[in-house]
């Protein structure tokens, strides 16, 4: 079993139905992580076939979540399962891939304050013009000005 930093080694065991519940995956992307190397531990197997899952996992996965939420590609992340997986020595290179991947959300994040910024702006004008009953004035489609000076003229 990797050990990862703040995740309990707790061994109880999960199907891949109360995993999928906890992470809110599908069955179906559980199986695609697996597949692609993205989970840190092998998934533990019942002699019956069955996923076995322990809570290391979900720790694991709803990290990996985070990092898909985020933007981070899944060959990012199976580079980064594969520093975890070679154990001590590589630190520099994690903290590489993860300030990377930090400065990326960064200028996302500065990216989405900048319409933000610009959407507030328009629902101010918007909500002024409509307090003052001066709405009918805001943005008139071109082809409506132009009709209407075509009416005129």
């Amino acid at each position: 079993m990797v050990r990862v930093s703040g995740m309990s080694e707790l061994n109880v065991g999960l199907s891949i139905g109360q995993v999928a519940e906890r992470t809110g995956l599908s069955v179906h992307a559980l199986r695609f992580y697996e597949r692609e190397g993205i989970l840190a531990d092998q998934v533990r197997r019942e002699s019956n076939g069955r996923r076995v899952y322990s809570e290391d996992d979900v720790d694991w996965l709803e990290m990996c979540i985070k990092f898909r939420s985020s933007g981070m590609p899944l060959d990012t992340i199976r580079r980064y399962t594969e520093l975890i997986r070679q154990g001590p020595g590589n630190e520099q290179d994690r903290l590489a891939l993860l300030r990377s991947h930090q400065d990326h959300v960064t200028a996302q994040i500065e990216a989405l304050n900048e319409c933000l910024n610009v959407i507030s702006h328009k629902v101010d004008i918007y909500q002024q013009h409509l307090d003052q009953g001066t709405a009918d004035c805001l943005w008139v489609a071109p082809s409506s000005v132009q009709q209407a000076q075509a009416d005129a003229g």
